[in-house]
């Protein structure tokens, strides 16, 4: 069997030019450059689809008195429709104000603030970059200048690359690793939860909404000036989860998405595009942000369609559609080329892939989506196995080698013929693979150890007897779960390996992707705006299906939906630690 586990620029068309006063639809930058400025973007009021917001510019820097222009992008299909203050045009999502006449001088720490009446539908989110004469406003005097298009296009960046790089081996080795506040608060408010708050985890960006923040969780922006600030000057990485493919998780409803399989240019336009774009702002060129790249998605396309025995019709429609491949290779065209960046694509674990029919092709898939949609395979530095799953990091009581009596340990229901009995090996043997597939040679692999521990009194203390193969895999293996398969809210899982840069042979990194005390996914149906659905993989009762062998779902009773905490399963994870707390 094969399984698997669940676990800005382009715009939306706009297609009026403002009929205000007249600002012509082709632009050029001011002839006086601004070395430095901030800009604060206030949403003074908003409705059911309208909005007014008021912009104000500060400049920082030298005396302006030629007049100004400042310019943003909306990440949404936002449209001014009148404004004051200033002169607006727009033109797609790119907005441009210059001065009204009588405000165009800016001293030094002077200020500007046209304000605007805007319309909206769906998320009305803030832009992530300004530039005022064609220099970025990151709130410092230090030089950012961009370059400004002589022509505004649905397809133009203005922000220059950011001057970070070269990107090292290795971005975990000689640096600290970004501490989650709001994920640390959570873990410190539990009972006995300060003994690993302070542990990295990562940032999941699920959702548009994520990149402004939502009620439970700052905003991208936010985190990286955290980061900043909690790098105090010395290299530190931050770690994003980039997860909102149209059509996404097609095998599974526990974490759907927000996006439908046919959005792909809304998947670029206001989520890929927009979070490349706070990316590349110069204030956050000292931090090496690592970027996980698509849970589930790839290698949904290779097990999980037509003629598998597991095909479903949505797995089978993102294949034909091609808008995994296309979104995958987007996000890569636009993060890849950013300095201090690092793309580590999701390659499931070693229960989904790990059979020779399985292993090749999606290694294949992923560098046919690495050459798609403008990108190269220079744009990906590396892999993830185990994002948010619960594979065993190394089993020390037998191996894919073993045999009992002369029969191979392959054999057993449990091995199932995989050539890989744990996440350490599968990641070493994925990357051989990669290479192959025509990856560089020094490609380098994550494993996410977040839940992967399996210690508690159910851990084995030695070998299995050796009756049988199964008996002897049954009674060595330290994954206790009911089936390979099993992804959700396992009873019985512990915290793995703490976070480590190079621990092993072609390893970049133990990493903690998948927070500690987020649900998988809700064990019965919660109605919410979120795009989640309940699967019944969540459900404990749920006596399972063709990807488990119709195996029970081995879930924790009383979760909450997808993301949201799970006190229950934190206070589990602590107490099956392995090595333990």
């Amino acid at each position: 069997m094969r399984f698997r586990r669940k676990g800005v620029s382009a715009p939306l068309a706009v297609t009026a030019v403002l009929a205000m006063v007249g600002v012509p639809a082709v632009l050029g930058s001011s002839a006086e450059a601004a070395p430095g400025c901030k800009v604060d973007y206030t949403i003074t009021n908003q409705w059911d689809t309208g909005f007014g917001a008021t912009v104000t510019v500060t400049n920082l820097g030298e005396p302006i008195t030629g007049g100004w222009t400042l310019e943003w992008d909306f990440p949404g299909n936002q449209r001014v429709q009148q404004g004051w203050n200033g002169n607006f045009g727009q033109q797609g999502t790119r907005v441009t104000v210059r001065d009204a006449g009588w405000n165009g001088s800016l001293g030094t720490g002077g200020t500007a603030s046209p304000g605007f009446n805007g319309s909206y539908s769906g998320t009305n989110g803030k832009p992530a970059v300004f530039t005022l004469n064609g220099t970025t406003c990151t709130g410092s005097t230090t030089p950012t200048t961009t370059t400004t298009p002589t022509t505004s296009s649905p397809t133009t960046t203005t922000s220059t690359p950011n001057p970070g790089g070269p990107k090292v081996d290795n971005p975990y080795v000689g640096a600290g690793v970004y501490v989650n506040p709001d994920w640390s608060a959570k873990a410190a408010a539990e009972p006995g939860g300060a003994r690993i708050a302070n542990q990295p985890t990562a940032v999941w960006l699920d959702r548009i909404a994520a990149i402004t923040g939502t009620t439970s969780g700052r905003g991208l922006r936010a985190h990286l000036d955290e980061a900043v600030r909690q790098s105090a000057g010395k290299p530190l990485v931050i770690q994003l989860v980039i997860y909102n493919l149209p059509g996404r998780d097609c095998s599974a409803l526990a974490s759907n998405g927000e996006l439908k399989a046919n959005e792909l240019g809304r998947y670029q336009t206001e989520y890929i595009d927009p979070i490349a774009a706070i990316l590349a702002d110069p204030k956050y060129s000292t931090l090496r942000i690592v970027n996980v790249i698509e849970l589930d998605s790839l290698p949904n396309l290779v097990t999980n369609v037509t003629p598998r025995p597991t095909a479903t019709p949505e797995c089978d429609v993102m294949k034909a559609n091609g808008n995994y491949v296309k979104g995958v290779g987007h996000a890569l065209a636009k993060f890849g080329p950013i300095p201090n960046v690092y793309n580590y694509i999701d390659i499931g674990h070693h229960g989904w892939l790990g059979w020779d029919d399985n292993l090749g092709p999606s290694a294949a898939l992923m560098a046919e989506a690495a050459r798609t949609s403008g990108s190269t395979t220079a744009n990906v530095h590396g892999f993830i196995a185990n994002a948010a799953n619960y594979g065993a990091l190394k089993e020390p009581y037998f191996t894919v080698n073993d045999s009992v009596g002369g029969t191979s340990v392959r054999t057993s229901k449990w091995v199932d013929w995989n050539r890989y009995v744990d996440e350490l090996s599968y990641a070493q043997g994925f990357r051989q693979e990669a290479i192959r597939a025509g990856f560089s040679a020094d490609v380098g692999m994550l494993i996410d150890t977040s839940r992967n521990g399996w210690g508690g009194a159910a851990r084995p203390t030695g070998p299995g007897p050796s009756t049988t193969v199964d008996a002897y895999v049954n009674g060595s293996r330290t994954d206790r779960r009911i089936h390979l398969g099993n992804w959700c809210n396992q009873a019985g899982a512990g915290l793995g390996e703490r976070p480590k840069a190079a621990p092993e042979p072609g390893i970049d990194a133990y990493v903690w992707v998948k927070p500690p005390g987020e649900s998988d996914g809700a064990s019965k149906e919660i109605p919410n705006t979120e795009g989640k659905g309940f699967d019944r993989m969540c459900d404990p009762t749920y006596t399972g299906n063709p990807r488990n062998q119709y195996n029970l779902s081995g879930a924790l009773p009383d979760a909450p939906l997808s993301g949201h905490w799970f006190s229950a399963q934190f206070q589990e994870l602590m107490k099956n630690a392995y090595p333990a707390l």
